[in-house]
């Protein structure tokens, strides 16, 4: 008995693999239709692989997407480095350019200072307080830049040196609020006419020109220079064009409201003029005296 059950059990197997070829063989052979239980397990596969990839593919798309934004912020952190490089170089260039076409209209005054040496300067500071309208230059003593030479840019005169030190200087502008501060100027024409520049009207933005004489022929439009008469600027700087006259309380004398011929800010090149012999007493000075027609105080 125990060994017709194992003899039973053997033709079952045996039975088994018979028909499990046969259905291997059937099943890789060419047809163009496959059987109800091959359609059936196709299907059946073919939705778990359908319901498994789905949610696969969106979350592999969802770690490639965080991945692509990832590159994108670098590569727009990047761009906007170089963006900001490109200004920075467009910056550069401009202000080059700029110096470069102030430097070389500078280096033309040359010919027209050929009586003293002009020592070329650097603005590395400005006083943030207007009233007051002092910058600091990159020379000094050891350039041969003294107190009261004369300070132009290439339009015009813009002031003086205050003060010297070995290697920087601090010039005093035009537009400053001091009354000690006087320019021996000269109105150009016919006959010249001379007189003193004593402050500036910050609202007409025009420099003062006093002590002219009450009967002298002054039109606008006018010249002015300075007249080298005080013995420390040079003769014929331009300081700019009559705008105004005005006579004074007493009719005395005239006033005339000077355009200037070159602006006050906004510069970063100057040239002080080196003066051969100046003729200034430092007593007159501290008394705010004149000598011939003025002085340049």
């Amino acid at each position: 008995m125990p060994q017709l059950f194992t003899n039973k059990r053997l033709i079952i197997l045996l039975g088994s693999i018979i028909v499990l070829v046969a259905l291997i063989g059937f099943s890789l052979r060419d047809r163009e239709h496959l059987s109800w239980p091959e359609q059936f397990i196709n299907d059946v596969i073919g939705l778990g692989q359908a319901v498994v990839s789905k949610p696969a593919q969106g979350v592999a798309g969802f770690f490639d997407d965080i991945e692509n934004l990832r590159h994108t912020y670098e590569e727009n952190k990047k761009l906007k480095e170089r963006i900001q490089q490109t200004a920075q170089l467009e910056s550069e260039v401009e202000r080059l350019k700029r110096d470069n076409e102030e430097l070389r209209t500078v280096l033309g005054k040359r010919e027209s200072l050929a009586d003293y040496e002009p020592i070329q300067a650097t603005v590395i500071a400005r006083n943030p307080d207007r009233w007051y309208d002092v910058i600091t230059i990159d020379q000094g003593e050891a350039s041969g830049v003294q107190p009261n030479m004369a300070v132009i840019t290439a339009e015009g005169l813009v002031g003086k040196v205050k003060t010297a030190s070995k290697f920087t200087s601090t010039v005093q502008l035009l537009s400053a609020h001091d009354s000690r501060s006087r320019v021996s100027a000269v109105i150009q024409g016919d006959e010249n006419i001379f007189g003193l520049i004593e402050g500036y009207d910050k609202q007409k933005k025009a420099l003062s020109m006093t002590k002219i004489p009450y009967d002298a022929k002054v039109k606008e439009g006018m010249l002015v220079t300075t007249s080298g008469m005080g013995g420390v600027f040079p003769e014929g700087l331009v300081i700019g064009k009559v705008k105004e006259m005005t006579p004074d309380e007493f009719g005395l004398t005239q006033t005339a409201l000077i355009e200037p011929a070159a602006s006050f800010d906004g510069f970063e090149h100057v040239m002080v003029t080196k003066r051969g012999m100046t003729t200034v007493l430092p007593e007159e000075e501290e008394q705010g005296q004149v000598l011939v027609e003025g002085g340049d105080l």
